[in-house]
């Protein structure tokens, strides 16, 4: 495989290091003295390959992270700080004031996603420009919210203002390979709904969140959200450990997820957010509009490397039809132009982790001792940093690929002659996020769609699977997540009902209105234009 030699282009040059000293503590952007660790991309700046040194983040310990702690809780105050009772107005300003701070630093996050995960350019203008939607649309859904809240119910006697209030201190941590946009579908609903929270980047794509410490710091009260670094077992073990974390947002892995979770002493009080792992798979069925089949699984499988949750990461294919399947999939996975992410219409890039190419080998390896043959030409094809997507088949249930996330480059195909088959697998399967059918006839889709909607959380029709729109539910079953994200959903996932009760009866109703009449609560308001 051939090793790249394009030039970078001047705008995407790395011609000074980010040596990230500051971190933001209690409403204060504090200097970092003590050990640091350096960070680095997979993409070469050098003709002879060399990993690019980007700069370095503070390596921080227990200490910072019990500060970060007591920060966020004082900043709660057991419900009674300046954040969890402020009205829901003056939060959307707040909110409103970062995302238009967030805007102004779009070249400088996109440059640096490139560089840091190796995500293409118009990918990653992508992520940071869904960003800012997601931001403008829980926004206007928290709106809404509230407005809908602007009332009181009555049943049996019983005056209720019900409305949703903030659960209390988050620890929230984000994945490498959607380091803003996902990251954000945590942290953005979680302190808008009135909680305070300790957020750790994650591993790659840390140094994007240091243009935006300043607008955090200056657009929200102290201690509601405090940015802290290093490893995690350094920094988020001991915040765990106290007891005194109410949610546990995270999207990563669910060996990540039970370890911090059992930290906790008192898990029945956890609050779990959680996006995990997923083996997605895709069915393609006889009659499947095979050219539009062909396009949507080699998108599936291969964008952003196969690096996300919602990757297609095994292929369901008829008997029938897998022949012909094989052949023309085979072709188009060797057809896609490998380059460097700000190279023109490239779809593969460089692998953020140094290690990954030697992972996939070792799932290729183990699979072809077992009976899998790699179908496309290039299938295995190495450079420095990068192995080029390797189709196998026939894949069985004893191999590595078909077991593991495989999270990167590798397309594990299966063929089956009866549809039970993969509906059998995927009940033994301990993921359950989303399925891609490709099929036209009704009469076989329609009992396929009500099996596959129990077995999964989103069927995708003749589509790739994918997380977005942002609007629409975000979770899984079994290990593949808990809780559900998205503007309306998350909101929700961050927050638990509340609400003052009262009887009927003239003391109370007198109480109530001298109460909406003087608005000295901001719970007890029926305002319901924002």
């Amino acid at each position: 495989m051939k090793k790249i030699t394009t030039p970078i282009p001047a705008e995407f040059q790395i011609n000074e290091q980010i040596n990230q000293k500051k971190f933001l503590l209690n409403g204060e952007l504090k200097t970092w003295e003590g050990n640091t660790t350096e960070v680095f991309s997979t993409i070469s700046s050098t003709e002879e390959y060399k990993p690019t040194a980007l700069g370095s983040i503070p390596d921080m310990g227990e200490k910072e992270a019990l500060e970060a702690l007591d920060a966020a809780m004082n900043a709660f105050n057991r419900g009674q700080g300046v954040w969890p009772t402020m009205q829901v107005k003056d939060r959307i300003e707040c909110m409103e004031k970062f995302v238009k701070q967030m805007e102004t630093k779009r070249d400088e996050i996109v440059k640096l996603l490139m560089w840091e995960i190796g995500k293409s350019l118009p990918d990653s203008q992508k992520e940071f420009d869904r960003t800012v939607e997601y931001i403008y649309d829980t926004i206007e859904d928290y709106k809404q919210l509230d407005r809908d809240a602007a009332k009181f119910h009555k049943h049996d006697g019983v005056y209720a203002h019900i409305k949703r209030g903030p659960l209390g201190v988050v620890l929230c941590l984000g994945p490498y390979n959607y380091p803003l946009n996902e990251t954000f579908a945590l942290l953005i609903p979680a302190i808008i709904m009135g909680n305070t929270a300790i957020f750790k980047p994650a591993k790659h794509g840390v140094l994007l969140i240091a243009p935006l410490l300043e607008a955090f710091q200056n657009s929200f009260p102290k201690g509601v959200i405090n940015i802290i670094f290093g490893r995690g077992r350094a920094v988020a073990a001991p915040i765990m450990q106290t007891g005194k974390v109410d949610v546990l947002a995270l999207i990563g892995n669910s060996k990540s997820a039970n370890a911090l979770q059992n930290q906790h002493p008192k898990s029945n009080r956890l609050r779990l957010v959680l996006g995990l792992e997923a083996k997605n798979p895709a069915i393609i069925l006889p009659d499947a509009d095979m050219k539009l089949t062909i396009n949507e699984v080699v998108a599936g499988t291969t964008s952003f490397n196969g690096q996300r949750c919602t990757a297609l990461k095994v292929v369901y294919v008829h008997d029938d039809v897998k022949d012909s399947f094989l052949k023309d999939f085979s072709a188009a996975i060797d057809s896609l132009k490998f380059g460097n992410p700000w190279d023109k219409d490239v779809k593969l890039t460089p692998l953020p982790e140094p290690q990954k190419p030697d992972y996939i080998q070792e799932l290729i390896d183990d699979a072809l001792a077992k009976g899998a043959k790699i179908i496309n030409k290039k299938g295995g094809k190495r450079t420095d940093n990068y192995i080029w997507p390797a189709v196998l088949y026939p894949v069985t249930k004893d191999m590595r690929v078909y077991q593991e996330e495989q999270f990167g480059p590798i397309i594990p195909v299966v063929s089956f002659g009866d549809i039970e088959e993969p509906l059998d697998d995927m009940a033994e399967s301990n993921y359950g996020q989303q399925v891609s059918l490709f099929g036209k006839d009704v009469y076989a889709l329609s009992p396929l769609i009500d099996t596959l909607v129990n077995l999964v959380c989103r069927v995708n029709l003749n589509s790739s699977c994918q997380r977005g729109p942002d609007v629409y539910p975000f979770t899984g079953r079994k290990d593949s997540a808990q809780a559900t994200l998205s503007v309306y959903d998350a909101l929700r996932s961050f927050s638990i009902r509340t609400f003052v009760a009262f009887k009927d009866n003239e003391l109370n109703n007198e109480t109530i209105q001298q109460l909406l009449e003087a608005k000295l609560s901001n719970f007890v308001s029926t305002d319901y234009i924002l």
